[in-house]
């Protein structure tokens, strides 16, 4: 008997090697699939402007990483005694205006450079909500708390949708590696605080206009994250305590689920070792002399001088 309906993804044909970089961009699932690849010593970048979760704000972070575009004192406004931009991520803000910008454009430089060596881009995309700051008609990608009267929400149209992932693959299919794979997925964290029945026709839109977008494209792909998450872990256990974020284990089933598809043999024998490894290291002792524990710690030296054998960049530094 079955008692769930599991999603399967399609094998690819192009797998993602050692070596490869991966770039993520979108919302906070994005830095936690690449918080994985990371864990397991793959060179990834993620989210240069904190995360970000309509697909309008997406393609224009992919543009000034592009353009490598920096930012400047007038772009920025105060709110709360913080210099703040409204493209980005809290993390950025700062009390001075010259700590945010060297903190902005520093990822900015940084992602410029890493997209143009980058194989694999995961864009994930998390509402299509999106607000306007009625100051400055600019239409944001955080609203950094301030006040909601200096705001109008609405939803993006289709067409603004889909202009800004057409526009978005343009922009990296120019900037990235020639043969470039770029994966598009749909967040699986519900925006309950949009409401329930918004929230469904928020992500109907971004499934339908990706879908409809990418078939121009033979380097697109969709990995129907969301339907994993809605149809094959439909039961909340699979949920943080808030109801809304995905477990550990759902975001690890995804990673596994995605890795069968996307990693090549050599790329899964990699990564599943240097989880081993990572586990081994936060292993502690409160008597670091023990000959127990001297000898665990030379054998999993040894691993680790192993696995750096096997690519060219640095692992567990």
């Amino acid at each position: 008997m079955k008692f769930r309906t599991e999603v399967e993804l399609r094998e690819s044909q192009k797998k993602i090697q050692v070596e490869d970089k991966i770039f993520s961009i979108g919302s906070c699932f994005a830095s936690e699939m690449s918080d994985l690849f990371h864990q397991g010593q793959l060179q990834t970048l993620s989210n240069p402007f904190g995360t970000v979760f309509n697909p309008f704000s997406i393609a224009n972070a992919v543009k000034r990483l592009h353009d490598s575009e920096f930012y400047t004192e007038e772009e920025l406004i105060l709110f709360n005694e913080e210099y703040i931009s409204l493209d980005h991520h809290t993390g950025f803000d700062s009390r001075y205006i010259h700590q945010t910008l060297h903190k902005i454009n520093h990822h900015i430089a940084d992602g410029n450079q890493f997209l143009q060596e980058t194989r694999w881009v995961i864009i994930t995309y998390g509402t299509s909500f999106i607000y306007e700051f009625l100051p400055k008609q600019k239409l944001v990608a955080n609203c950094h708390k301030i006040p909601q009267k200096f705001f109008e929400k609405r939803l993006l149209t289709h067409q603004e949708i889909t202009d800004a992932i057409y526009n978005t693959v343009l922009n990296l299919d120019d900037i990235c590696k020639d043969d470039v794979q770029i994966l598009f997925t749909v967040s699986p964290v519900r925006h309950t605080k949009d409401g329930m029945t918004e929230n469904q026709l928020s992500k109907a839109k971004l499934i339908a206009a990706v879908h409809e977008t990418i078939e121009q494209f033979d380097n697109c792909h969709y990995l129907p994250v969301y339907e994993i998450m809605m149809d094959d872990l439909r039961d909340y256990r699979f949920y943080k305590d808030d109801m809304i974020h995905p477990s550990v284990q759902a975001v690890m089933y995804i990673f596994e689920k995605f890795g069968g598809a996307w990693f090549a043999e050599t790329t899964k024998t990699f990564i599943r070792e240097n989880f081993s490894i990572q586990k081994a290291l936060a292993h502690t002792t409160a008597d670091e002399k023990d000959p127990k524990y001297v000898e665990f710690r030379e054998k999993l030296k040894l691993r680790i001088e192993q696995q750096q054998k096997k690519v060219k960049h640095k692992i567990f530094p």
